[in-house]
């Protein structure tokens, strides 16, 4: 699985990868394939959105929806 390294200053949402990454794993380990290679994705995804989002000085993720 790619790597994405968000920068270090700024670790509120290092919990999403974490999660997603622990579903990830759990998902291979008990065979359900698919849902694996779909949040190896989704984690890459995630990752580069967070490091958008940081690295624009946009607002945070959670007051986009307020």
């Amino acid at each position: 699985m790619a790597q994405v390294t968000p920068p270090e200053d700024d670790t509120r949402y290092d919990w999403i990868i974490d999660v997603l990454t622990d579903l990830r794993t759990f998902s291979q380990a008990n065979g359900l394939h698919q849902l694996a290679t779909e949040l190896e994705d989704i984690t890459l995804l995630a990752a580069a959105e967070i490091s958008s989002h940081r690295s624009k000085g946009r607002q945070p993720l959670s007051n986009l929806r307020q």
